[in-house]
């Protein structure tokens, strides 16, 4: 598959399958992941500012075995499953990020090739995504289905091997480094939204609603920006 960027204004990919995160990237979670993080720091006082940029991107059990890194990980994986519990109760602030419903539904419509790739578990994400208007993507790789979080590439190595694409056709949309990382180890060219500029991206859009996707007529999907 191809990157054409010669045209600063207008860059194309063309792909295969497109891997979409969930948070920053199609929904705008951040209010309820700060009030929920930052209560976390407080009990451990630890600077809110530092969890924070640990936090994006990683499953919480990993974000917490790097800011705690001499505590038992079984200790993580319980506050972890508090943390799930806390924020799938809490979607005060969850709206969808600008240009998300309709990029999902241009997917949809088209039935093009995509699925959902995300470090929350299945009440989390199909809270977050109902509670932002945005319908689930047929296919779905949450927490439940991998053993490593981003920055380890097996939830997007998965996502492909469910859509039977091969990695280096897919195309991946992420906000932050965690994901980043996770989707250039897998292989994959990666859409930064929008935080993601400094983390190197293939490409950067501030949100989706540049995003135009299209079917280029031969299975593959075109994304201009």
């Amino acid at each position: 598959m191809t990157a054409t960027t010669a045209d600063p204004v207008a860059p194309v990919l063309t792909a295969g399958a497109l891997l979409l995160d969930m948070d920053g990237t199609l929904v705008n979670s951040d209010a309820v992941v700060e009030r929920c993080w930052r209560r976390w720091s407080d009990r451990h006082g630890l600077d809110f500012d530092e969890v924070i940029k640990v936090a994006h991107g990683r499953q919480g059990y990993a974000s917490m075995a790097v800011l705690l890194p001499d505590r038992p990980m079984a200790e993580n994986h319980a506050e972890n499953r508090e943390m799930l519990a806390a924020e799938t109760a809490d979607m005060e602030g969850v709206v969808p990020v600008p240009g998300a419903p309709a990029f999902l539904a241009a997917l949809a419509d088209l039935g093009l090739p995509h699925a959902l790739v995300t470090s929350a578990d299945v009440p989390l994400s199909s809270g977050r995504m109902d509670a932002a208007g945005l319908a689930l993507p047929d296919v779905r790789v949450t927490a439940e289905s991998v053993g490593a979080s981003k920055p380890d590439p097996e939830g997007f190595l998965k996502g492909a091997a469910a859509l039977g694409v091969d990695p280096a056709d897919c195309v991946v949309f992420e906000d932050s480094e965690a994901g980043i990382r996770a989707g250039q180890a897998a292989g994959m060219r990666v859409v930064g939204v929008p935080r993601a500029a400094e983390f190197g991206p293939t490409v950067h859009v501030e949100d989706l609603s540049g995003v135009r996707v299209a079917d280029a007529g031969d299975g593959t999907i075109r994304l201009t920006f």
